[in-house]
């Protein structure tokens, strides 16, 4: 099959996109308001994406839609409608010795394309940021929530021809991968590439796309409980960041510990216990969990059990004897995603700030904070763990580039 159809219609779209931010706005809360209006379609279009998928399977969550998650999803379209439009911002401005005026102007990217796995909300975020932006969205969904997927766009474009705005300025490719391969070689068409999946799809489309690619990382996690941090707080933070959300990328992987607080490794374990969590512990941790933690969910770690994503209600647990022994076991196995210290020592504190290579590093504090909505950004296209261009949860400043403007009288250059 042929797809530059879709795309040709996406570049074509981008030419005529040109709204004020008034009518933006406007599309946007009537899309947050028809998600929620057909909250049972979108239920009933889910469920069979649902009925295809194991739900044993760490994706499962991920494809879940529920009402509340709807109105989340509604919730956060309204927040990006109620945020500034970063177009036409003047980054700099200078009149330079001859008289020339130059300005740094923010402009959309273009086209971008996204391509996703078992993530249904995926489809409604970076419509918002992109529509926001006055970029056009080129969506590659996965098979296992094409069902869901289909239905979103379907109010996506309900709303757009309602306002009689062009609807392949939110393109949802066909499901099969001759898709996905035609999008990675999209040039001319597609301006920026961004993955969001399992490290194999990020992997693919890093290697093999000849368009220019934003890489949202897996998010492999830590948190070191050091010397001087509080139990209470470790305790609930360890638990949010671990079992808030096991399938999302900002989750706990694994918990660093020094060794002068294995004696309250325990308590701190005691919530994960009774919500199943099973934990692979290195030999000393192993030593004082096997005493209180429930035997079916404790297991000694292998070297494997190290630098995982688990994406389910698994984690690992380290022992170190000293702060720079965590800060290279950081170093070595993170995906530099969210990394977490729980401290009161202000040295230590600083330095973990300091050394520590990740997009968002926290201090006493629940990585599961690591998002867009979380951050002030409205939503997210994505958690990006490289360093050109952004970096961290992106946002509608992240999804713009921006262009030179000269005015000038006559000047000629010798």
């Amino acid at each position: 099959m042929d797809y530059t159809y879709y795309f040709e219609n996406a570049v074509k779209a981008g030419r005529s996109l040109s709204l004020a931010p008034a009518a933006i706005n406007a599309i946007l809360l009537d899309v947050a308001q028809a998600a929620v209006e057909q909250t049972d379609h979108l239920l009933r279009e889910n469920k069979k994406d649902l009925d295809r998928m194991d739900p044993a399977d760490p994706k499962y969550d991920r494809l879940t839609l529920t009402a509340v998650r709807i109105q989340d999803i509604a919730n956060d379209i309204k927040s990006v409608a109620g945020l500034a439009s970063p177009l036409g911002a003047i980054l700099s401005d200078k009149t330079m010795p001859n008289g020339l005026q130059i300005s740094k102007i923010r402009v959309p990217l273009g086209v971008v394309g996204v391509i996703y796995e078992a993530r249904p909300n995926v489809t409604f975020d970076v419509f918002a940021l992109c529509f926001k932006t006055g970029n056009i969205s080129l969506l590659k969904g996965g098979s296992d929530a094409d069902f869901s997927n289909r239905a979103i766009i379907g109010i996506i474009h309900g709303v757009l021809s309602a306002h009689h705005i062009d609807v392949n300025a939110a393109t949802l490719l066909p499901v099969e991968r001759e898709a996905t391969e035609a999008l990675l070689n999209a040039v001319g068409y597609v301006d920026v590439l961004i993955p969001r999946g399992s490290q194999s799809l990020i992997n693919h489309v890093r290697n093999s796309s000849k368009v220019p690619v934003i890489e949202t990382g897996a998010g492999i996690v830590h948190t070191y409980l050091d010397e001087s941090g509080d139990l209470e707080k470790a305790t609930a933070i360890v638990d949010n960041a671990k079992t808030r959300r096991v399938s999302v990328c900002n989750a706990l992987d694994c918990l660093i510990i020094n060794a002068t607080r294995l004696a309250d490794l325990p308590t701190i374990a005691k919530p994960l216990a009774e919500k199943g969590v099973e934990v692979f512990a290195d030999k000393r941790s192993y030593a004082i969990l096997k005493e209180t933690y429930p035997a079916n969910l404790l297991h000694v770690a292998q070297p494997e059990h190290f630098g995982t994503e688990f994406l389910s209600m698994k984690m690992s647990v380290k022992t170190v004897d000293t702060f720079q022994e965590a800060l290279e076991h950081i170093a070595i196995n993170s995906s530099k995603h969210s990394e977490a210290i729980i401290s009161e020592d202000e040295t230590n504190i600083e330095t973990f700030l300091n050394r520590v290579d990740a997009a968002a590093v926290y201090v006493n504090a629940s990585t599961g904070f690591t998002d867009g909505a979380q951050f002030g950004l409205g939503a997210e296209i994505g958690i990006s763990t490289q360093k050109l261009h952004a970096r961290g949860p992106m946002g509608l400043e992240e999804l713009t580039s921006y262009k030179w403007v000269v005015k000038g009288n006559g000047q000629v250059r010798k």
